[in-house]
């Protein structure tokens, strides 16, 4: 596994954290890798949900295929 060290924290931010961590009965290094890990799968999930409405939005229309006007373009 992969370590990363954050220098210049606020100490208030420690706090806030650990505080956090305690909330949540586990560790301040099991704390932040649980944000860490959530803030990476969140990404992921908002991207699947925007192209899922996209998908929604645009179903039932034709489609161009992008890589054929490229083409088309740089014939010209």
């Amino acid at each position: 596994m992969a370590q990363v060290l954050v220098r210049d924290l606020d100490r208030t931010v420690i706090e806030r954290l650990k505080a956090r961590a305690q909330q949540h009965g586990r560790s301040l290094q099991v704390e932040l890798k649980t944000i860490l890990e959530q803030a990476t799968r969140t990404n992921a999930v908002v991207a699947g949900r925007i192209a899922a409405r996209l998908r929604k939005k645009l179903a039932g229309r034709a489609h161009t295929d992008s890589a054929k006007l490229l083409a088309e373009d740089r014939n010209r």
